[in-house]
């Protein structure tokens, strides 16, 4: 079964996604307001139990992202051979994973524009998998990092690329344009390793496959990302880890590829589902 939280009517509703539309469920737990306390409180079993045998009641809805307002979100980068290897620096894989942290507001939900703000054209795209923190925890194991996982969604981890240059040393200010990226569409519970060992992940522009990778060829594993994230700083519920993209990003062409108005991003994963964006100016 899949959640995910939407607006219909000007009311802000989390759900089951059903083949007919949502099933609201909001209404049936007052204790938990939102998605993330229902992660909070280990939940996700019991609204699947309430969905049981309903019909969809909601068909015209806006998604949001699935975990509102969560306490962190960091991005790990360089996280696969391909994409290592742009770099052209001569250096293998890094001992220790790249992060960087975005903000709640960088991001809008699935079928919402994405946007490209008049301050910079080089808007562009990474597909990519995200997990998010069912159980908290500090200094976890990497045997024991999955039993830390709640769900699974995907992400557009929409970029301004010549915002990333404009330090020395770190991205953030490239990564953090309002409503530049999408997470979603929902939440598909994580409940065994196969659903991300090795799974496929892709993303296509306006129909053209730009990137295509599997989970297996991870520079640093999700595992190890859990336990690496949590030696210094303590995850909580609700906390979102968005794992890397492949190589094939619209930067890396020549002439790069960046996206305008009414291009259509879509990231793709087996298992989960897939993410889809339309490009619009930011007015």
């Amino acid at each position: 079964m899949k959640f995910t939280t939407y607006t219909t009517d000007g009311a802000t509703y989390y759900g089951a996604v059903s083949d007919d539309g949502m099933i609201p469920l909001s209404p049936n737990f007052p204790q938990w307001p939102s998605l993330r306390d229902v992660i909070a409180a280990d939940g996700l079993h019991d609204l699947a139990r309430a969905a049981e045998g309903r019909n969809a009641t909601h068909s015209n809805v806006t998604y949001q992202i699935p975990v509102p307002d969560p306490e962190k979100i960091i991005c790990v980068g360089v996280n696969f051979p391909d994409r290592n290897a742009e770099y052209k620096d001569g250096q293998d894989a890094p001992p220790n994973m790249s992060l960087f942290p975005r903000f709640a507001r960088s991001f809008t939900g699935h079928n919402q524009p994405i946007l490209r703000p008049a301050e910079s054209h080089k808007l562009d795209y990474e597909g990519e998998i995200a997990i998010v923190i069912g159980k908290g925890g500090r200094r976890i194991s990497e045997e024991a990092a999955y039993d830390h996982i709640a769900a699974l969604t995907l992400c557009n981890e929409g970029t301004i690329r010549d915002w990333v240059r404009h330090a020395k040393f770190n991205v953030t200010q490239g990564k953090n344009w309002e409503a530049s990226g999408a997470i979603g569409p929902w939440l598909v519970p994580f409940t065994h390793a196969a659903q991300l060992d090795d799974i496929r992940l892709t993303t296509h522009v306006n129909g053209e496959l730009r990137q295509d990778d599997r989970t297996a060829r991870m520079l640093f594993p999700i595992r190890r990302q859990i336990a690496y994230i949590s030696t210094f700083t303590t995850l909580v519920p609700g906390d979102i880890i968005v794992t890397g993209t492949p190589t094939g990003a619209g930067a890396r062409f020549d002439p790069p590829k960046f996206l305008v108005p009414g291009d259509v991003v879509e990231v793709s994963a087996e298992g989960i589902g897939t993410l889809r964006s339309e490009v619009a100016d930011e007015t």
